[in-house]
């Protein structure tokens, strides 16, 4: 089993959005039987606990997911630095977010990219976090569509 760990800043929008939509697609290509998804928030306020996001679960209901509110709680990734261990690829949504893991011992000679950068894009992925679900809905289709970009990327990654 490889292990693809998406990293945001708390955990409970971006990459909650991008954890589920990338189930998804690996779903669709019959692929997640080898892949185990994570997530994790690596900011000061990354708590573990907390819940989606209102706005996430009602864009990603948009997309026919449809995430129960204790489906997925933060996990606080400071705290449980296993999970940065265990993980055979790291993608961030934000370079910050990149630098931010690569202080830690446990990220050494991990893959990381940004999730635009595993698409062959340059860029951040910005937070949505109370801006309304148009917001919300454009981060999530920009997620979508690197994510789409990067899937066979992610892959190949992940089985070297």
């Amino acid at each position: 089993m490889r292990t693809v760990l998406l990293v945001c800043h708390a955990n409970t929008c971006r990459s909650v959005m991008a954890h589920v939509l990338l189930e998804k697609m690996l779903d669709e290509r019959h692929a997640r039987s080898g892949v185990l998804v994570r997530s994790g928030g690596i900011a000061n306020h990354a708590r573990d606990g907390m819940i989606p996001s209102l706005d996430a679960r009602i864009v990603l209901r948009e997309d026919g997911i449809h995430l129960r509110e204790d489906e997925i709680t933060s996990t606080d990734l400071r705290r449980h630095r296993e999970l940065i261990a265990e993980a055979h690829l790291i993608v961030t949504m934000t370079e910050q977010q990149k630098e931010m893991l690569a202080v830690y011992e446990e990220a050494h000679g991990r893959p990381i990219f940004t999730l635009k950068e595993l698409a062959g894009e340059e860029g951040d992925i910005h937070d949505p976090f109370q801006q309304g679900e148009d917001r919300y809905r454009a981060c999530r289709d920009e997620i979508k569509r690197c994510l789409t970009k990067s899937v066979d990327r992610l892959l190949a990654t992940l089985s070297k």
